[in-house]
C-alpha cells in the first residue's frame, strides 16, 4: 500500500473554494476552477534572477535619493530637490499630512520593502530556510503594497509639464533612477517563487498532514 503525504489545499482569494494546487511547470499558472483567479504560479528564468534584481532596485534606490529629481531655472535662479528634500519642503510649508504621504511612500515603503526581500532571498539559499522568512515575506508584501514610486512618478511629469512652460526644467540623474525602480518592481515580482519559498520554510509549530493511502485526491486525478 503506497502512502503519500496529501498537499495542503488553498483558498481562492476570490471565491474561497478550497483546492489543491499540482506542481506547476515554469511558467506555469493554476486557477480556481470556479471563478478563475490566479492561485499559484511558477516564474521562469535563473534562480538566482530575483536576487540580482533585487541588488540592481536596492542601488537604484540609493541613487534616486541621493540624487536630484530635477533641476529648474527661471530668471537666472537654479533649484533642485530630491525625493527626501520635497518631502521636507512640504512639511515646511505646512502640509504636513503631504509630506508624511511622500516620504511614506516614496522613502520608507520602497526602501523597508528592498530590505526585506534582500534579506529573504539571501536567507532562502540556505537549507532548511530559516522560519523567520515567512514573517520577513509578509511584510515584504505590507510594504510592497504602499510602495507607490509610479504614482510618484505620474505627478512628477504632469508637474514637469506645468513648470516647462514658466520655467527650464532638465531631468536629474535621480528621475532616471527613479523610472529604473518603476520598472524593477514588478519584474521582482514576475521571478520571486513565493509558493517554492514557502513550501521550503521550517515552521515550528508545523503539523504533519494525514497521509492519503490506495488513492489519488479527485483534485489530482488524471483525466
Amino acid at each position: 500500500m503506497s502512502v503519500r503525504i496529501a498537499p495542503p489545499s488553498t483558498a481562492c482569494p476570490d471565491c474561497d473554494l478550497l483546492q489543491r494546487v499540482p506542481p506547476l511547470p515554469p511558467r506555469g499558472q493554476a486557477r480556481c476552477a470556479r471563478c478563475g483567479c490566479t492561485l499559484a504560479r511558477r516564474p521562469y528564468g535563473p534562480p538566482d534572477l530575483p536576487l540580482a534584481l533585487t541588488v540592481a532596485a536596492a542601488i537604484a534606490f540609493v541613487v534616486a535619493n541621493v540624487s536630484p529629481l530635477m533641476d529648474l531655472s527661471a530668471v537666472g535662479r537654479v533649484a533642485s530637490t530630491t525625493i527626501v528634500g520635497g518631502a521636507y519642503e512640504m512639511w515646511m510649508q505646512d502640509e504636513r499630512i503631504t509630506g508624511v504621504l511622500v516620504a511614506f511612500c516614496a522613502v520608507i515603503a520602497p526602501g523597508g520593502f528592498l530590505s526585506f526581500m534582500l534579506t529573504l532571498l539571501i536567507a532562502a539559499r540556505r537549507t532548511p530556510v530559516s522560519r523567520l522568512a515567512a514573517e520577513m515575506l509578509r511584510w515584504g508584501h505590507h510594504f510592497e503594497m504602499w510602495s507607490m514610486l509610479e504614482v510618484m512618478t505620474l505627478g512628477i511629469l504632469v508637474a514637469l509639464i506645468k513648470i516647462a512652460v514658466l520655467a527650464t526644467v532638465h531631468v536629474g540623474i535621480g528621475m532616471l533612477a527613479v523610472g529604473a525602480l518603476v520598472l524593477l518592481f514588478p519584474a521582482i515580482a514576475l521571478t520571486f517563487d513565493e509558493q517554492e519559498l514557502w513550501q521550503r520554510v521550517e515552521w515550528v509549530d508545523a503539523v504533519v498532514p494525514p497521509p492519503v493511502t490506495g488513492g489519488i485526491p479527485a483534485a489530482q486525478a488524471p483525466r
